[in-house]
């Protein structure tokens, strides 16, 4: 017995130490469950500002913090004693760079001090501490606006701030001397979770239940709006730890070719509701005035979104309806994400379901965070708080 103890200790200790920077986000969380399910480390580190109370962390979620393999240290990696911190102590084998603004609709000294400054710090940290190999989670916003799928040589041009400021941060991680870095790029990335992703277009949807109206969105069904899940992205970044190059960037896009009708005819399959666009004669219109257009398609959404959180008894909820004027443009995201599948990797989710797509709504109403939709069905063993438990769970939210 002795001896199969020692063995199953020498076995654990000889697996990799991960250090997860912005642990505490939407990617992060995901990445810090798939290393624990699937026996991945000997240890995990999670380094963010945010404590999972703030960061809307669910309790399946917290119940891994508290896995004795799992530390979680607060510490903002944008002050130099905070970065220091998260380096002490141990020797990682490979570092998960998640670290960032994520908000969009910031100005450039946010995405300066919080994307590329912040990267930059990381890098350097990350290469004096000699990992064997170090992952930037970027976006595929940096490439060129097209319909047209892009590849990882494809041209670069940034088309929100955010990923202006990604992309700068790419090239200075580069200059980096001795930091074995792989660089990946997804497209929307959805999942249980997601804030910023689909999660929006899913509460308009919502909205336009309780009002009883058609949704129409600007532009057309055909605008790109390429996705990934997020449960295929963690496995992708662990997946690259052990394939793939040093100074390689990988797409990360699902094979559904996600437009907005195909959005759309999901929303309206969860919701029941009728979805159309609005046209390119009455989009072009708007966009000659794109901010009063956007500040007035957002208000036709705030105020409804408020009242059903009032009367759900949800008195603080970090989802929104809002849509950021950058995010409104006839701008298509389109990404080819087949060069990682020739390391080997495969894709999980290949295809965008209104099953999955459910599954992020599902997991907010049990949180107390998205009022249930009229006519809305939870899978079995899942309920919706009372509005007493409601109030207690969104009273931690993060207000948007």
């Amino acid at each position: 017995i002795f001896v199969e103890l020692t063995l199953n200790t020498m076995a654990e200790a000889a697996k990799p130490k991960a250090l997860i920077l912005g642990g505490m986000g939407f990617i992060g969380r995901h990445l810090v469950k798939y290393l624990v399910d699937n026996n991945c480390c000997s240890k995990i580190r999670i380094v963010d500002k945010a404590i999972p109370e703030t960061a809307s962390w669910s309790e399946p979620f917290i119940a891994y913090l508290r896995n004795p393999i799992v530390e979680r240290m607060q510490a903002s990696l944008a002050q130099p004693a905070g970065l220091a911190r998260a380096f002490n102590g141990d020797h990682f084998d490979f570092i998960f760079h998640l670290a960032a603004e994520t908000r969009f609709g910031q100005n450039e000294g946010v995405y300066k001090q919080f994307v590329l400054d912040l990267a930059v710090s990381v890098g350097q940290a990350a290469a004096q501490h000699q990992p064997r190999r170090f992952i930037y989670v970027s976006t595929a916003q940096v490439y060129d606006e097209s319909r047209s799928p892009a590849r990882e040589n494809s041209k670069i041009k940034p088309w929100t701030l955010l990923a202006k400021f990604a992309a700068q941060a790419e090239t200075a991680l580069r200059g980096i001397s001795g930091l074995p870095m792989v660089i990946v790029r997804p497209a929307v990335v959805y999942g249980p979770a997601d804030v910023f992703g689909l999660t929006p277009r899913l509460i308009c949807g919502a909205v336009y239940k309780h009002l009883n109206q058609p949704m129409k969105l600007l532009w057309s069904g055909d605008l790109k709006l390429n996705t990934v899940h997020v449960r295929d992205v963690v496995a992708a970044l662990w997946h690259l730890t052990a394939n793939g190059a040093d100074g390689e960037v990988y797409n990360l896009a699902d094979k559904n070719d996600t437009d907005q009708e195909k959005i759309n005819q999901i929303l309206s399959v969860l919701f029941r509701i009728e979805t159309g666009f609005a046209g390119s004669a009455m989009s072009h219109l708007a966009q000659l005035n794109m901010k009063n257009a956007v500040a007035s398609i957002n208000d036709m959404h705030t105020q409804p979104w408020s009242d059903m959180l009032r009367a759900s008894h949800i008195e603080n909820s970090p989802l929104t309806p809002f849509l950021d004027q950058e995010l409104l443009y006839n701008n298509s995201l389109c990404v080819e994400g087949s060069k990682i599948e020739q390391t080997g990797f495969h894709y999980q989710h290949p295809v965008v379901t209104p099953g999955l797509v459910k599954e992020v709504v599902d997991a907010y109403i049990v949180q107390g965070l998205f009022p249930m939709p009229a006519g809305w069905f939870l899978p079995a063993g899942m309920s919706a708080p009372t509005p007493a438990t409601a109030a207690a769970a969104a009273a931690t939210a993060p207000s948007s």
